[in-house]
């Protein structure tokens, strides 16, 4: 029970503590969608968004437990460290998780997996998704998409909107002035809600550290087998990655800043080992995260075109 003994800590602590503004606008954030909504879930991968989003609900309803459940939309081709890290720490924190998988939606009819060099299943989870928020009748899922992720999210309001299709209207958001968070909505309405809207990835990484919360493995430089394509470095760990014949496999020390769906996330070359060398690392990059995404380059506005139809 790491997890939790380290989470009594913090806040027993609490006066020895420097106020951090983003902490305390991200836990106001998710008190507001505790009060204003009936059925909220928090989206989970495993990745270190959403592993911060968690320990930020855990101090916004301590002592009490986090008062919605986790939520995993499954692709089948995630990386087995996240996935593992994933029911590990649902398990110690004793919160519901939900797992719906985009296999069944393939299985189903509902969505035609790609095949091909550039094959993802990322795009399909769309479909899932929005399956699971009408099956539990969620009204507001929790994610942790950031502004400086790529531009696309920059235009998301903390409390976005969705109509009764899932869609989201970029041209169609409500003000979001002196911190007023407006959760009214309609019959057939739902909302995405990012209380780390705000934060950059150094911020993240930065809280990870200052707050000593455990990540995957994945995370740090370790040793792989990989190989390269378009000046871009992949698993080769799984046959979920296509490679061609010719492209050859070798062993490099590795990690992931971002841990998506295998058959779309690169890794990069790294010998950062412990977290206080990964936040120098990140601090010192001139490139994004998502720039070791390739579903993120296949059109100038392939995030958009995602997110209007659903997407996290």
């Amino acid at each position: 029970m790491e997890v939790i003994e380290n989470i009594k800590e913090q806040i027993v602590d609490i006066n020895k503590l420097t106020v951090n503004p983003l902490e305390s606008e991200a836990i106001y954030i998710f008190r507001e969608v505790v009060a204003q909504f009936e059925k909220p879930v928090l989206l989970f991968s495993g990745g270190k968004d959403s592993i911060t989003l968690v320990r930020l609900a855990q101090k916004a309803f301590y002592p009490g437990k986090i008062p919605f459940p986790l939520m995993h939309i499954d692709t089948g081709h995630n990386f087995p460290e996240t996935i593992e890290f994933r029911d590990r720490l649902a398990k110690e924190l004793g919160v519901e998780l939900i797992v719906r998988n985009v296999q069944d939606s393939i299985d189903q009819g509902k969505v035609v997996e790609e095949k091909g060099r550039y094959a993802s299943r990322n795009s399909l989870q769309t479909t899932t998704l929005l399956d699971a928020l009408e099956e539990f009748k969620f009204d507001a899922a929790i994610g942790g998409a950031r502004r400086d992720e790529e531009k696309a999210r920059a235009k998301e309001r903390i409390f976005s909107v969705r109509d009764d299709f899932g869609q989201w209207d970029e041209k169609n958001q409500r003000p979001e002035l002196f911190d007023h968070l407006n959760g009214k909505i309609d019959l057939g309405q739902n909302v995405r809600v990012f209380p780390i809207s705000n934060w950059t990835e150094l911020d993240v990484w930065s809280y990870i550290e200052k707050e000593k919360i455990e990540i995957p493995s994945i995370y740090f430089a370790h040793k792989r087998k990989i190989f390269v394509r378009d000046g871009m470095i992949w698993s080769a760990e799984d046959d979920v990655v296509y490679r061609d014949e010719n492209e050859i496999v070798e062993e490099k020390m590795v990690r992931f800043r971002t841990v998506g769906d295998m058959s779309c996330t690169a890794a990069v070359l790294s010998d950062a080992i412990t977290i206080d060398k990964v936040v120098e690392e990140i601090r010192d990059s001139t490139i994004s995260e998502r720039g070791a995404r390739i579903d993120d380059k296949r059109s100038e506005a392939a995030m958009e075109k995602r997110k209007q139809q659903g997407y996290f």
